[in-house]
């Protein structure tokens, strides 16, 4: 059986509105990225989203531009939108960059009351039993889940059990510090990092994917070099 987060009191209710975490590799970050994490902001009033490039993905092979180039280039990417942050705390830590830990550390920076949102796509819910330490993530943060057309939540299992222990309507991010899985339908962006790649790597223009400022630091740096 999950375990279930006890309610909380009165007493401990958020003082702030919660803060969204979108964790990836950003490889390269584009448009998709963008308007799917302002939507998020504006549709669950969150305080601020902020971007956390994986320096180690530990459930997929490192990619091949640097976690540091990756960061530099959302910064770029979210210069100018107050509500977005780029955090490199997972650039700070050797090893995988395993997302409990930096969930443990962000509850010790902003204190037990705030509300933490992890978001994830469907695909990476159903992969979650895989995670390293999965079964602390709901003591630590809410799951806010992307979903997508066509994905279909399992009916069960441990992902079934987790949401129908935990499901929840957005309400509860504004009332509880973590503990709840909120499914989220957002605008459906047909743009990929792996296509983007694949179109520099065959020196085709990725133009109007992408920032005009992640274009160009890929162009300074020589990223993603078209194949010969």
């Amino acid at each position: 059986m999950i375990k279930r987060l006890p309610e909380t009191s009165d007493e401990a209710l958020p003082a702030k509105p919660p803060i969204g975490i979108f964790g990836g590799t950003f490889n390269p970050i584009h448009f998709g990225h963008l308007r799917s994490a302002l939507e998020l902001v504006e549709a669950l009033s969150l305080s601020e989203l902020r971007f956390m490039p994986a320096a180690e993905p530990p459930h997929r092979a490192s990619p091949e531009v640097s976690a540091a180039d990756r960061a530099t280039m959302v910064e770029r990417a979210i210069a100018g939108e107050p509500r977005f942050r780029c955090d490199r705390r997972e650039l700070e830590r050797h090893g995988p960059s395993y997302t409990v830990a930096s969930l443990e550390e962000l509850r010790g920076e902003l204190g037990r009351e705030r509300g933490i949102c992890l978001i994830m796509g469907c695909d990476a819910l159903l992969g979650l039993p895989q995670w390293h330490r999965w079964e602390a993530l709901l003591d630590l943060a809410h799951l806010v889940i992307i979903a997508r057309p066509g994905w279909v939540f399992p009916e069960e299992g441990v992902v079934a059990e987790l949401l129908e222990e935990h499901g929840s309507s957005s309400d509860a991010l504004h009332t509880m510090p973590a503990g709840k899985i909120v499914t989220q339908t957002l605008r459906p962006q047909d743009i990929s990092a792996t296509n983007i790649r694949a179109l520099l790597q065959s020196g085709l223009s990725a133009r109007y994917l992408l920032p005009e400022s992640v274009l160009a630091y890929i162009a300074e740096r020589g990223l993603y070099a078209k194949q010969e």
